[in-house]
């Protein structure tokens, strides 16, 4: 490691040592507290994260990340292999599986038959990227994405593979990306958390736990905030009834002094924490209504979005408030779209799906586009693996399934420095295994820490005697993506 990395860790070592920060303040912790984490009532201003500066010139401010939870299937949608069609039905080469595992669904399949997409393939803009006829409208905006074929991943089943996407790790309990970048960044909106969660309301399939957003051994102000569909986006925003504004602000106050006593006494960080949250949901009873009412969207807006734009909790409607919430500086949105798990019914499920997704997701990259926000905004499309080239259970004319399939698999990404137009990596003829410029998901993390002007090996934590960062002991900058 060398002299910079040390002063790095240093300096987080003395962030999240209670002894050393104390020793090194020449005040008390709650008159520290107040200095750093209180913003002024009347003047609130954005909080600053554990840098004091980017590592370098940062190319993006900001991340939108659409999760596609369950899988979508990579062969349907963005890698076209006309030999599964050509093959349709045939025994999958032991040579092309080499002996690879399989989950528990598909292991006692006497047979592997390959199935080709029921889905005609185009070349679409001047780049000429091949996608799928059922996404049309992600098809008008190939030359502004990045599509990457070449994704993989360690896990093979849901939980893991998603928990590994949110938090560079398949074991639950460590800080999620958002709350990495909160940390390390802080925030430029003081009266809206750093980092928003919108989960697409009554959409069935793999669940979706807070830790998925949760801040880990970080403090937890750093900690997703889930909005919500309906009269109450963030629960518990409200003034009880009866209470008023004015007593509302005298209550926190009196509040914030028995508090500031409590850090005093205890030395506890949680303590701060807990004022500056108090603090940021009393500003958020204004900004929260603000930024969650489209009455000042021109219809050109959800004409551009479609019309499930106007149904709070759709994926649609999510969407545009990603927008809202990225022209107020919201650091990390995180959008989850669950359902894309298709083991059987495959045709009828992802027809579904990219019908309630495909509209929207190239709007905002268009919207953000003609905004002049998709310079500094970096756009991710993508779930937590793929899917197998063979099908599981029957496979008919008309139907097939796929099991998850960690080897390769597809997300594609926009803004923020990336290029737009070009395709990166490929898999073999029968889409089973990773042939060219192989990417796994800590030099996903990498990259985009890079784009944020963040070194991905410089930003860590220490917990516990080991100091922990979001990419572990992997993760490299993907440079050839970047223009």
């Amino acid at each position: 490691m060398n002299s910079q990395n040390n002063t790095d860790c240093n300096q987080f070592e003395t962030y999240s040592s209670r002894r050393s920060f104390l020793s090194r303040s020449g005040m008390g912790l709650g008159a520290m507290a107040l200095g750093k984490l209180m913003a002024d009532d009347l003047q609130p201003s954005s909080f600053k994260g554990i840098m004091d500066a980017p590592h370098h010139t940062p190319k993006a401010k900001r991340v939108i990340y659409l999760f596609m939870s369950g899988g979508p299937s990579q062969l349907d949608l963005f890698d076209h292999k006309p030999m599964l069609n050509k093959m349709n039905g045939e025994d999958l080469p032991d040579s092309v599986r080499m002996g690879q595992r399989l989950t528990g669904m598909s292991a006692n399949q006497a047979k592997l038959p390959m199935a080709g997409s029921a889905f005609k393939f185009s070349r679409n803009g001047q780049s000429g990227s091949e996608i799928s006829e059922i996404l049309p409208y992600t098809s008008k905006i190939a030359d502004d994405i990045s599509i990457i074929r070449s994704l993989h991943t360690e896990a093979i089943n849901h939980d893991p593979a998603i928990t590994f996407f949110q938090t560079g790790s398949q074991l639950a309990g460590r800080p999620s990306v958002g709350s990495w970048l909160s940390y390390g960044l802080g925030s430029e909106n003081a009266n809206l958390p750093a980092f928003c969660v919108l989960i697409t309301r009554n959409k069935g399939g793999q669940p979706l736990y807070a830790r998925l957003w949760g801040n880990g051994f970080l403090p937890s102000v750093h900690q997703g905030v889930q909005f919500r569909a309906g009269k109450d986006p963030v629960l518990y925003l409200d003034n009880p009834a009866g209470i008023s504004q004015t007593q509302r602000r005298s209550m926190l106050d009196q509040l914030k002094q028995l508090n500031e006593i409590q850090l005093e006494n205890e030395q506890d960080p949680e303590i701060a924490t807990r004022i500056a949250q108090y603090e940021m949901a009393y500003r958020m009873q204004s900004s929260v209504p603000d930024v969650m009412d489209l009455s000042d969207e021109p219809e050109s807006t959800f004409k551009l979005y479609g019309e499930d734009a106007r149904k709070p909790g759709t994926f649609a409607a999510n969407c545009l408030l990603a927008r809202r919430l990225a022209e107020r500086d919201v650091r990390f949105i995180q959008l989850f779209h669950q359902g894309w798990d298709q083991h059987g019914g495959l045709p009828k499920g992802i027809t579904n799906q990219c019908k309630e997704t495909d509209q929207a997701s190239a709007a905002l990259v268009t919207d953000l586009k003609r905004r002049g926000l998709l310079d500094d905004t970096i756009v991710i499309w993508g779930g937590e693996f793929g899917r197998t080239n063979y099908s599981q259970g029957k496979l008919t004319k008309t139907d097939y399934g796929r099991d998850h399939h960690p080897r390769c698999f597809t997300q594609w990404v926009a803004g923020g420095g990336f290029k737009g137009g070009e395709t990166y990596g490929a898999t073999d003829e029968f889409g089973y295994n990773v042939v060219k410029d192989p990417v796994e998901v800590h030099d996903l993390h990498a990259t985009l820490l890079h784009q944020l002007g963040i070194h991905h090996e410089r930003l860590n934590f220490k917990y516990q005697g080991r100091r922990f960062r979001l990419t572990d002991i992997k993760g490299h900058v993907i440079k050839s993506l970047l223009a």
